[in-house]
């Protein structure tokens, strides 16, 4: 017979010419922590040798379930959406996993019954919840009842490690007016995200301690609200703009990049010039921020990389995994500059 006739190994194969139980040989070829090093070594090189490969379809059968992991999710801002899609297509597909979406809408009164429903229905492998469901706690809760495994991604460490993947969205925000303060600027705007929003919450108190640190507070009438879309920030815009030149901020940190794209509308239309009268800065760094002109300095957000994670903790061993920590990075472009007048101190 030959070697492209020849049977693929099994389980059993490997675990009988090892000499070990299958289970041990499916711990190691799923990555689990709960074997030895000497044992670990010694099946991996027999798997390598064999070239098998576990059927992601079978490990789904085997638990009960089907390969299919959902994102499930609520959002207004659909680039987000989109980002995070694409970093679990990523993830999944090296697993043999399948990616099913699943929009909802949280505050329908029989929402947590339905998700429940859908779940079971569906024999999902894992779901994957983005802010704002990620934050709501009944959610885990009930999924945690149902014996569904899960991956919040949020803003801050809400549950366990294996079922979380952590944004850090403080520090991106307390970086980005770090770096507006640091040009000069002292009357300063802010476009917080909508209520309720843990990351809204978390990148206005990024903002507060940033501002804190230099003696400095965020004034009440240079603070708007918004919603997470261009819209908003057009709204929000005209609020803290149209208004005398002594009145208004020479600089405006908005929550997201829509947001911030929305402002800068609003200054071209008032015939500001950005940065040379209005610096402008975002959040996310998503395609619309660097497509504007100027393009905007804005926070990379790690949001296809987080997704990617969140993917990977749902595979089989995953939860023994240990990840890099995801973070927050300013990217400097063309919308900021100092004040007119004022001088820079590289901050």
């Amino acid at each position: 017979m030959t070697s492209a006739a020849r049977r693929p190994a099994t389980l059993q194969d490997i675990a009988e010419r090892a000499g070990v139980s299958k289970q041990t040989v499916s711990r190691v070829a799923n990555g689990s922590a709960l074997v030895g090093e000497a044992t670990r070594a010694r099946i991996s090189a027999m798997i390598a040798e064999a070239d098998y490969h576990p059927d992601p379809q079978a490990q789904a059968l085997a638990r009960g379930r089907s390969a299919q992991v959902a994102l499930v999710y609520e959002n207004p801002n659909p680039q987000h959406i989109l980002t995070i899609q694409q970093g679990l297509l990523e993830g999944l597909d090296a697993a043999g996993l399948c990616l099913i979406l699943h929009p909802c809408r949280q505050g329908s009164p029989t929402f947590l019954a339905d998700l429940e429903a859908f779940v079971l229905r569906q024999k999902l492998a894992g779901v994957v919840l983005p802010p704002p469901l990620s934050e709501d706690e009944a959610i885990a809760e009930r999924l945690r009842q149902i014996g569904c495994p899960y991956v919040r991604m949020a803003a801050v460490a809400l549950d366990a490690p294996e079922r979380v993947v952590v944004g850090h969205d403080r520090l991106g925000a307390r970086a980005a007016m770090r770096h507006i303060v640091g040009l000069g600027h002292r009357r300063v705007g802010f476009v917080n995200g909508p209520a309720g929003f843990r990351s809204s919450a978390e990148r206005r108190a990024g903002v507060l301690e940033a501002l804190g640190e230099r003696g400095l507070a965020l004034d009440p009438a240079h603070e708007a609200p918004g919603g997470y879309t261009f819209d908003s920030g057009v709204a929000a815009g005209r609020r803290l703009l149209d208004r005398a030149t002594a009145e208004r901020p020479t600089a405006i940190f908005a929550a997201n990049d829509e947001m911030a794209a929305g402002v800068l509308r609003v200054a071209q239309e008032l015939g500001l010039a950005v940065p040379a009268d209005l610096t402008i800065v975002g959040f996310d760094d998503f395609d619309i921020a660097s497509r504007v002109w100027p393009p905007l300095t804005t926070i990379r957000t790690p949001t296809h990389e987080a997704a990617r994670t969140a993917a990977q903790k749902l595979q089989p061993g995953g939860a023994d995994r240990r990840f890099p920590e995801v973070a927050p990075k300013l990217v400097v472009r063309g919308s900021c500059g100092p004040p007119a007048g004022a001088p820079s101190d590289g901050a």
